[in-house]
Formats: structure tokens, C-alpha cells, sequence
């Protein structure tokens, strides 16, 4: 697979926007064209491949606010609460797999600690931190899966799985912010199609690339990982 390491990245752009690659004000803005490519197509697409757990975490007994360090996790899919209590391993436990719900329902029918046990739900209270019901009468594992953010591409790091995967898209998304750098936006530069032209290439790749996605994940048709196919029907169940 001819995936692009930073080295041949830092190349192609610099041969496709006409620049030297050592020009220091190419160099300079190279971080922050990785930076919105990257981001850009990780928000479009929910990669698969950024989904990642962490069970080092422990609840506080009769406490209902659990907190993890911010940065951490983008977006939250499972909290699992670990029991026994004594078991830190989810693999050697049970999990027991939180509802998502309101800091309403919560405050109504979890209002105390009274009734402490092993919490069902959970409520997003900010973007690292949750409240949980019933409370818990015990210092329980546990188990957060949700989305993060890999390391960027850099010098340190020459190759992500966007840079190897999905190497196309990659340039495109590149293209349109360093038709920004150029002054090729506007109706009033000296190629205001440049950036539109990017940009469409850039949307067109990216059906290709969300479809591959939902296929991953068993969302396709008929909640399947296969293309959907125009002549097949009924659809399978």
C-alpha cells in the first residue's frame, strides 16, 4: 500500500501549491495545515480506528461525580462499571454497562446516597466528567471506551493511519487550507476557483471514505460491512 510518510507529504504539497519545501513560511504553516487536515477529517468521518478504552479508573463510595483527566477521551461510547468492587480487570469481572440519561432523572430519582449500589446510569455533566445512579457503595473499576485524537503527523511521527490510509483525502483537505495561505479563496485572487476545486475533491473522496466507514462498523445496508448494491433487493435483513 502506498500510503505517505511525512517526508513525501511535505513533497506533494510543496510540488501541487508550487513552493519550496524548505521556504520558511511553507515550514511555518506546515503544523497548522496538518493540524486542520487531520481534524477536519476525523470530525467528518468518526475513524474506527481512533475508538480506544481505559480502565484505570475507580469511582469514590458514595460519591455520585466521576471525573477523568480532560483531553483525554473527544467522545464517550461506553462507561462500564467493574464488579465486584474488588476486581479491577473488566476482562476478569463483570461489566456492567452504564445508561446514558439526564442530570435531571438523576437529581429526581437518585437524589441521596440512601439507596448506594452499583450505578445503571450516567449523565454527561461537562466534557470530562459525569454523575451516576444509584450512587455507589463501593470503589468500582472502571472501563471508559470512547473516541480519541492519535498523535499528529510530524517529523517525530511520520506515518498515522490517515497518512496510510487515506493519503488522498489527506491532500485534498491539505490543498484547500494552503489555498487559504495563498491568498485563493476570494473572488479577488488571482485563482479564486483553486480552492473551490480542492474543496470539491475533497467532499467527493470523502463519500468514498465515510461509506468504507460505516461498512467497518456493520452500518451499511441492511446493518451490514458490505457495499450496498444498487440491484439487490429486497434489502437482507
Amino acid at each position: 500500500m502506498a500510503g505517505l510518510t511525512y517526508s513525501s507529504y511535505v513533497t506533494q504539497i510543496a510540488t501541487m501549491a508550487v513552493v519550496e519545501p524548505t521556504d520558511p513560511a511553507f515550514v511555518t504553516i506546515l503544523p497548522e495545515m496538518i493540524d486542520y487536515a487531520e481534524l477536519r477529517i476525523y470530525r467528518d468521518l468518526d475513524l474506527l480506528s481512533t475508538v480506544s478504552s481505559n480502565d484505570s479508573y475507580q469511582m469514590t463510595a458514595n460519591n455520585r461525580n466521576f471525573t477523568w483527566p480532560q483531553g483525554t477521551f473527544v467522545t464517550i461510547q461506553n462507561i462500564n462499571v467493574v464488579t465486584p468492587y474488588t476486581q479491577t480487570d473488566p476482562d476478569l469481572g463483570t461489566r456492567v454497562t452504564l445508561l446514558p440519561t439526564t442530570k435531571e432523572f438523576l437529581n429526581v430519582v437518585y437524589a441521596n446516597s440512601t439507596n448506594a449500589g452499583v450505578p445503571s446510569y450516567f449523565a454527561m455533566f461537562d466534557d470530562h466528567s459525569i454523575v451516576v445512579g444509584p450512587w455507589p457503595n463501593q470503589a468500582y473499576t472502571v472501563e471508559i471506551v470512547g473516541t480519541v485524537r492519535p498523535a499528529t503527523l510530524s517529523v517525530a511521527n511520520p506515518t498515522t493511519f490517515i497518512s496510510q490510509y487515506l493519503p488522498d483525502l489527506f491532500i485534498m483537505a491539505s490543498m484547500v487550507y494552503i489555498s487559504a495561505y495563498q491568498r485563493n479563496f476570494g473572488r479577488m485572487s488571482d485563482d479564486p476557483a483553486m480552492a473551490q476545486s480542492y474543496e470539491g475533491q475533497y467532499q467527493a473522496l470523502r463519500q468514498g471514505a465515510l461509506m468504507e466507514e460505516f461498512r467497518k462498523k456493520f452500518q451499511a445496508s441492511a446493518w451490514s460491512s458490505i457495499t450496498p448494491s444498487p440491484v439487490a433487493t429486497p434489502t437482507r435483513g
